[in-house]
């Protein structure tokens, strides 16, 4: 789909703005950022940078666009020629996706001709804030599952196609094992799942005859929904039946799905049964508007659950359906062109802005776990051994400082420079393979479902000290007192 103008209308009018003020050329910094991580977690997982890398490669403006935005009789024709020349010829620094982050760190920074870079705010954000969500959503309920098989099967419950299509990669990002979108399996080579529906089952004259059909058309991967009459008197009996028959075929059922109900009871009792049967190897399966929360009580509960099916509340994140990313200017060029910490200040703390040209630092103890994070200016380096000293972004009094650091990790990387592509994505099961081993490295107690700890991410001494001389900058220029 052709993205240039899903954008803000205010983006287009500031950008002819910026032009009949003179500031086609003026350079500029945005940093895109969260404030807070969804349903009160304690960690994001990064998502949405190819979407944002195949947007930025394909951002120019047909001559339908241009059509368009003329008719609205707004903008005059100069710009109107701006946009119908437009290229991006700025820099982007990223962190990949797969990698854990948290408020306050630039997910992406972009540094460009102000037009050009006011130009990227909005799609950025749809994008990358909705991958990021579905990514976090995604690690939360693999996380609860404690090693079970995730299905994601949300594409009917998704917003529209496109969210469809997006959480399901997303998801696969955050641990799922295969979707049952199966635009998704074509377009992103994610494993496609699934079983049949009630349907399938009442177009058939008895259970016994539908199990039987769905085991003779699919041997191999037969797993058999048993909730569509009564789950234990009928259901589970007839499955067991059909995989007795298929073990003298020489085939094995893969799986029964319970669909609804007492899942935690079935799924004990399916698992008696099964076993009492001989058939210990199949498979149970759990659906009905599971979530992290859901799932953690269920193995609390002892439920003898394999895989579980998950759509609509992962999809759609249910609990918090959107993160509050922001895209905001950091840095500019003033009138002698030299370039310029900017800040946004504000009476609520978490809404000042962190100024200036920034890179952010992961800090490893000798287990190789998160000790913290450094939000740092761009020209500070940090090793190990070095004694490092933060200061909290928001509670003045708070700082914390590093002494026992084994590794430190740069976590912006190039993406573009120069308006040319430098960053080579790795493939989708790469993603979600380091997705896997950042939790590795994240401490329990914020991966808690419950009060998680709030892992540390505070701002240099240097960083710091920048702020409060602006914001003191700031407030004696520009408040009336």
């Amino acid at each position: 789909m052709h993205l240039s103008l899903l954008t803000d209308y205010y983006q287009l009018s500031m950008m002819g703005g910026y032009l009949k003020s003179g500031k086609l050329h003026q350079d500029s910094v945005f940093d895109l950022f969260f404030r807070k991580i969804p349903d009160q977690g304690g960690f994001c997982v990064a998502a949405g940078l190819q979407a944002a890398i195949d947007y930025i490669r394909g951002l120019s403006f047909a001559d339908s666009d241009i059509d368009y935005l003329r008719s609205l009789r707004i903008f005059d024709d100069a710009f109107l020629k701006y946009l119908r020349d437009f290229c991006f010829t700025g820099d982007v620094m990223g962190i990949e996706e797969g990698t854990l982050v948290f408020p306050g760190e630039p997910l992406l920074r972009v540094t460009a001709p102000l037009p050009q870079a006011q130009m990227l705010e909005t799609t950025l954000l749809n994008l990358v804030n909705f991958e990021t969500l579905i990514a976090t959503k995604a690690a939360r309920i693999c996380e609860a599952a404690k090693g079970g098989t995730v299905l994601e099967f949300g594409l009917r419950r998704a917003q529209g196609p496109d969210g469809g299509l997006r959480a399901s990669r997303a998801a696969f990002i955050g641990g799922c094992a295969a979707t049952s979108n199966v635009l998704a399996g074509k377009e992103f080579g994610i494993p496609v799942r699934g079983t049949h529906a009630h349907a399938w089952i009442m177009s058939f004259s008895s259970e016994l005859a539908a199990f039987r059909a769905y085991a003779e058309a699919y041997p191999d991967g037969c797993t058999l929904l048993v909730d569509t009459y009564d789950t234990l008197e009928s259901g589970v009996p007839t499955a067991i039946l059909v995989g007795k028959e298929m073990e003298a075929r020489g085939q094995r059922l893969k799986g029964v799905r319970l669909d609804s109900g007492d899942l935690a009871y079935l799924s004990k009792e399916t698992r008696r049964m099964l076993d009492e049967a001989g058939l210990n190897y199949v498979q149970i399966v759990a659906s009905s508007d599971l979530d992290e929360w859901l799932i953690h009580d269920l193995r609390n509960q002892g439920a003898r659950i394999d895989t579980y099916g998950v759509g609509t509340r992962l999809v759609t994140s249910y609990r918090t359906p959107a993160l509050g990313g922001v895209y905001k200017l950091v840095a500019a060029t003033d009138d002698s062109g030299r370039m310029t910490p900017r800040i946004k200040v504000s009476s609520n703390a978490e809404k000042m802005t962190n100024p200036g040209i920034k890179q952010v630092w992961r800090l490893y103890n000798d287990d190789n776990l998160m000790l913290g994070d450094v939000i740092a200016l761009q020209d500070e380096h940090f090793a190990p051994g070095q004694r490092i000293r933060t200061r909290h972004p928001s509670q003045y009094y708070e700082r914390k400082s590093f002494t026992r650091v084994a590794r430190v990790e740069p976590l912006l990387t190039p993406i573009f420079q120069g308006g040319q592509l430098v960053y080579q994505s790795p493939p989708l099961p790469e993603i979600q393979r380091r997705a896997r081993a950042a939790l590795g490295t994240l401490r329990s107690e914020h991966k808690r479902f419950y009060n998680a700890d709030i892992y540390w991410v505070g701002l240099s001494e240097r960083l710091f000290d920048l702020r409060e001389r602006l914001i003191e900058d700031t407030l004696g220029e520009h408040v009336t007192r």
